[in-house]
């Protein structure tokens, strides 16, 4: 599925748009649209417009368009992939069909040269015009352990949960924080505001590794953990067996000999 990561990925494809300018909107799918917007609103905002930067916060890809023009909001969802003149942003995308379905095109941007789309099977995703950037936390790669330790300060959620708060950390999703936990040696379970000054450094240097592992690899499914995530799975570090749970409710996977 698309985390942080993943739209790193399709912010960078996305530069490849900047500065070409629209001359067409197509889109098919009406529940696509978000926050009252409907197709020929879209259109009218952005044809005649160029984009003129690439943006990210979190999950969220964020288009600006030129002389004070709106900003397009782009979420994927769980299964949805970023596609610019035919190229995409992410070849393997975990829990998505694999499939290449022009009938599951939800939005086109169509420019002077090439275009850029959402290819998203279950239509989980969504366009916005203006979204609210003020209501996601501090992005996963520029956090620092002092953010850290306000998002989760006096917390009772699990610690889990509270790092896949986009409201709190913008852009971990279930694999970056397992993955992140596992390294860090903490229990997903673990009340947030439990956490010490030096585990919260500790998880805040396995965060930004981590993650910096996984872009250079190709992905959130990258993580040392992945493979193992799975009945009869074996923690890579100590070969303890993997303890499958639901925490925050989402499926988890951990270690119960060093995750504390």
């Amino acid at each position: 599925m698309p985390e942080g990561i993943e739209i790193e990925y399709y912010r960078r494809l996305a530069e490849r748009v900047l500065d070409r300018r629209v001359v067409a909107v197509d889109a098919p799918d009406p529940w696509f649209l978000k926050g009252g917007l409907i197709g020929g609103a879209l259109a009218d905002a952005v044809v005649g417009r160029r984009f003129v930067a690439a943006r990210r916060v979190g999950k969220l890809l964020l288009l600006d368009t030129d002389a004070d023009g709106p900003t397009v909001g782009l979420r994927f969802g769980m299964t949805g992939r970023l596609i610019v003149d035919g190229v995409a942003g992410v070849d393997d995308l975990q829990y998505s069909s694999q499939r290449d379905e022009p009938a599951w095109d939800r939005v086109a941007f169509t420019f002077d040269a090439g275009d850029l789309r959402i290819r998203d099977p279950r239509r989980l995703g969504g366009v916005v015009l203006d979204p609210d950037e003020s209501s996601l936390g501090f992005d996963l790669l520029t956090i620092s352990a002092a953010q850290l330790r306000r998002a989760l300060a006096g917390s009772t959620a699990p610690v889990k949960a509270r790092l896949m708060d986009q409201a709190r950390v913008a852009g971990v999703g279930n694999l970056i924080a397992d993955e992140v936990l596992w390294r860090a040696g903490i229990d997903p379970a673990r009340e947030a505001g439990s956490l010490s000054d030096p585990e919260i450094r500790r998880l805040h240097k396995h965060l930004r590794a981590g993650v910096g592992a996984m872009i250079e690899r190709g992905g959130s499914h990258t993580g040392d953990l992945f493979a193992e995530r799975r009945p009869g799975g074996r923690c890579p570090r100590d070969g303890a067996p993997l303890v499958r749970r639901t925490v925050g409710g989402r499926t988890t996977w951990s270690c119960p000999r060093h995750q504390r």
